[in-house]
């Protein structure tokens, strides 16, 4: 079960920030002057994100059939400690051209966005941990201790669903609070807010997934 919380509290965790979505949908929604314009975005936004997301989980499989789980655990490590502290010496944002952007187009500057982030990087400990503590075989079967495993399309499946779920349910909640009640003063500070709070959290995702 924690695992699963694991990934939903994560996914709650990127909703919240500015970064994966929910500032563009509100910047769009002030500038038709419309609420459905912050709803309609918030699709694309999420398809994105579980995109990038599910490629990353996916890489990760092809990595576990190849590379010994404690060795992928120390890359998984230096890889999150190292862009963790990229983005607090180079906290960048990839821009966008302009406002007038389509379903295809907020699509992929999501997926942009996300893996920009790291997002998909912050999962990987929780998938090592899984892999790495396989539970004794009880009557007809075995299950994975930890509830994920990267063996099971299905598993693999929902575990983006359960992420981006949360992603999109906070990211929801955050964009239409914030154009119904702040308004247009936020975007000029919400930017800030998270990056070195997202930096910092890349980083221990690294430690953890050594400790662990």
């Amino acid at each position: 079960m924690m695992p699963w919380l694991t990934l939903a509290l994560l996914g709650a965790y990127h909703g919240v920030n500015p970064g994966m979505g929910w500032l563009f949908a509100v910047a769009l929604g002030l500038q038709e002057k419309s609420s459905g314009a912050v709803r309609r975005a918030l699709v694309p936004i999420a398809l994105g994100h579980a995109a990038s997301i599910g490629l990353t989980v996916a890489l990760l499989g092809v990595g576990l059939a190849s590379v010994p789980a404690a060795a992928l655990r120390w890359l998984t490590a230096a890889a999150l400690v190292a862009f963790g502290v990229l983005k607090l010496v180079r906290p960048r944002h990839p821009r966008w051209v302009g406002m007038r952007v389509g379903f295809r187009d907020l699509t992929w500057w999501s997926f942009l966005m996300a893996t920009a982030h790291g997002a998909g990087l912050m999962l990987i400990p929780v998938f090592l941990l899984g892999e790495g503590n396989p539970a004794p075989c009880h009557g007809g079967g075995c299950h994975n201790a930890a509830g994920l495993s990267l063996a099971s399309p299905l598993g693999y499946l929902a575990a983006v669903l359960v992420h981006t779920a949360a992603m999109m349910a906070a990211a929801a909640a955050v964009a239409f609070v914030v154009y119904h009640k702040l308004g247009v003063a936020i975007l000029r500070t919400a930017w800030f807010n998270l990056d070195r709070a997202w930096a910092v959290a890349l980083i221990v995702a690294g430690v953890i997934a050594v400790l662990l």
